[in-house]
């Protein structure tokens, strides 16, 4: 690049380490992480040549918090700045003002608009997005619900999310249909899979009533979670009382790819009741179709990776019943599971990957 590009973002995931290690080599930009986020496993800054400073992230109150040390890299000398677009983030509204006094341009990675946004808040969000010279999107909803919201389209650019998709790759290449659960469950049910947090926000209490459903009518499924979180013991309660803990594995946290690939890639399907998220992307990743539910303006972006019937389906929001036929239906129609598998791997070969979005960042800065 002919100039220089700063990056700075809240933190440094590690499940984003494909994008960031991208930006830092091929583009060689500048990046500046924020210190801390929950329980988030940090990327290893020894896998960016361009790594400069880890940030103080400050919390004033709430969601609202200020990144010590990030006003003072809009006066070093960068061109591009390329910052997480949290509008509860104080220290990016500085930056956005002030550079209004400068040639420097600002591209703002956001989810942009949801639909659900409350009058202030819309107002908010309007003044604060409109501050930057460009935006990076994760999604076309979100773009077609900022255009008639009344920003320029030639600001919107659509680049999608992505995982650390050069090393799933590598995992996707070695991995077969194995009998790991079989082997487990003792039994050839199909098998339903969740992978994330196991918050409440997730509703995956309906996957364990679901499954109650499904037995009682003889029609048995296997559940399996790869996560922890707030909810675990809830569920865990939920299944015992079921009398369902010979069909359900709570597999625990894992950050071993080829676990988790291997779990994925042998399930049926990966069910989200709640907002789908990344779980939709990982499991794609590894061509396990997902279902989540229709409630689009309540959704993580990534939920555009479903197509309906080819990747997966959604289901009436905060419906049991809905979901339990969405599954059901899923499972009886007797989908090509090879056909399913190779479309799933598409659409994140297509889309949800490192490459795509460095091509699209790339020709902004070029075009700036």
């Amino acid at each position: 690049m002919n100039k220089q590009t700063c990056l700075i973002y809240n933190y440094a995931q590690h499940y984003r380490g494909g994008i960031f290690k991208l930006l830092d080599r091929q583009l060689n930009i500048d990046s500046y992480f924020g210190d801390k986020m929950g329980d988030v496993k940090k990327l290893d800054y020894k896998e960016l040549k361009n790594f400069k400073k880890e940030l103080k992230n400050i919390n004033i109150y709430s969601h609202i918090y200020w990144q010590k040390g990030a006003l003072k890299l809009l006066f070093k000398p960068y061109a591009n700045y390329i910052i997480l677009g949290e509008y509860y983030c104080l220290s990016t509204w500085f930056i956005l003002i002030f550079s209004k006094f400068s040639n420097k341009k600002i591209y703002l990675w956001t989810h942009g608009w949801y639909g659900n946004e409350s009058a202030s808040k819309r107002i908010l969000k309007k003044a604060f997005f409109k501050l930057s010279d460009s935006l990076l999107l994760y999604g076309n909803y979100a773009k077609e619900l900022m255009i008639d919201e009344g920003f320029k389209k030639e600001k919107l650019h659509v680049i999608y999310n992505s995982l650390d998709y050069k090393k799933q790759l590598e995992v996707r290449s070695k991995l077969k249909k194995t009998s790991i659960y079989n082997d487990y469950f003792g039994n050839d049910n199909p098998v339903l899979i969740f992978i994330g947090r196991l918050t409440k926000i997730k509703n995956l209490n309906f996957l364990i009533e679901i499954q109650k459903k499904m037995v009682t009518k003889e029609t048995p499924i296997n559940l399996i979670f790869i996560g922890s979180g707030e909810e675990e013991e809830n569920l865990k309660r939920s299944v015992k009382l079921n009398n369902t803990e010979k069909l359900t594995w709570f597999f625990g946290p894992s950050y071993d790819e080829y676990d988790i690939g291997n779990l994925l890639y042998n399930a049926d399907i990966c069910v989200s009741p709640g907002n789908v998220g990344l779980t939709a992307m990982h499991a794609m990743t590894y061509g396990t179709p997902v279902i989540s539910h229709n409630n689009f303006s309540l959704q993580m972006p990534e939920f555009e990776s479903i197509v309906k019937g080819v990747t997966g389906e959604f289901f009436e929001y905060n419906n049991k019943e809905s979901l339990l036929k969405t599954i059901e239906n899923w499972l009886n129609n007797n989908h090509n599971r090879e056909f399913t598998r190779k479309s799933c791997f598409e659409r994140i070969d297509k889309y949800f990957n490192p490459a795509y979005q460095i091509e699209i960042i790339k020709n902004q800065l070029d075009e700036d």
